[in-house]
């Protein structure tokens, strides 16, 4: 009977993920169905499975080309200047912009994983991200960079400035290190496969 429950359990975790994936998603795409469903059936008299989440997908594709090439430019503009003109509010659009970026725009900031050495003596060493090679802008003297950690299981993370010898780059992708850090190291991550190289 143990053997039972055991070999039981051990098929609920492997099944689990996936059904709760499938059943989320199904969930989501049965909600945005239902938003357009009605109005399509009345207008075309048709009703396909899934036409509504098809005319979401267009309507927001279509909506983000207006919205960047016509009504963005006067906006961003006009925003831009009122952010100029108030510093406390310049100071956070900044330093969220900054943040967004860092994780979604096109400059990636977070784009080259490092495995860094905190200590010396038990060689102690952490998974983060390079995001300044050069920190001389901060008064910061010697071969020092700047290295973001996320923390595991959260949202956050710390900034240190360490010695550049210290530091190897990861030739990886950096979603799999990112993934592989906020889970504890419990996602797999191929390091058989990963080159390192110093930065200095």
């Amino acid at each position: 009977m143990k053997k039972f429950i055991n070999f039981f359990l051990q098929g609920l975790l492997y099944i689990a993920p996936l059904g709760l994936t499938i059943f989320i998603l199904y969930n989501i795409l049965k909600f945005m169905d239902g938003l357009l469903q009605p109005y399509i059936k009345e207008l075309f008299h048709i009703s396909i499975p899934g036409i509504g989440v098809v005319a979401i997908i267009l309507l927001l594709a279509l909506l983000g080309f207006v919205g960047q090439t016509i009504i963005a430019r006067p906006v961003k503009h006009t925003f831009g200047r009122l952010v100029e003109r108030v510093p406390f509010l310049k100071l956070l659009h900044s330093a969220f912009k900054d943040v967004f970026s860092g994780f979604v725009g096109k400059e990636g900031k977070f784009n080259q994983p490092v495995l860094v050495r905190v200590n010396t003596v038990s060689d102690l060493e952490k998974l983060g991200f390079l995001t300044q090679e050069d920190v001389s802008n901060i008064g910061v003297e010697g071969s020092k960079v700047a290295v973001y950690f996320p923390h595991s299981y959260n949202w956050s993370g710390e900034l240190f400035i360490v010695p550049a010898k210290d530091v190897r780059k990861i030739d990886g992708p950096p979603s799999e290190v990112m993934k592989f850090i906020i889970s504890g190291g419990v996602a797999n991550y191929n390091y058989k496969k990963t080159n390192y190289e110093k930065v200095d």
